[in-house]
């Protein structure tokens, strides 16, 4: 794994080409940014749904997909398409200690 700057974890990025053409990051890019509002569309209609079986079905369906954003996420992260920020020994702890308030 490559750290291009200090505060950022990313892996070796693989190239694609530079065209006005949608590339195979142009291409995983945008359907992770589409599973991430379609995420964020079944969390509220889960919580909304009036009726049980409708839940369970729009649970099933926001598990996939879920899942396909999980893995839509590692393919682009292992391509080093997707960079994270590196956090520091200090912050992680206190992110520990304000969430067990």
């Amino acid at each position: 794994m490559e750290n291009n700057t200090p505060n950022k974890i990313k892996n070796p990025e693989t190239p694609v080409p530079k065209t006005p053409q949608m590339n195979d990051r142009d291409f995983l890019n945008d359907a992770l940014t589409t599973e991430k509002y379609i995420s964020s569309s079944y969390s509220t209609a889960l919580k909304e749904a009036s009726h049980g079986s409708l839940y369970r079905t729009i649970a099933s369906i926001s598990q996939e997909t879920e899942d396909c954003h999980r893995n839509l996420y590692n393919l682009m992260f292992k391509n080093g398409w997707y960079a994270l920020e590196k956090e520091t020994p200090q912050t992680i702890q206190q992110s520990d200690t304000t969430s067990r308030k």
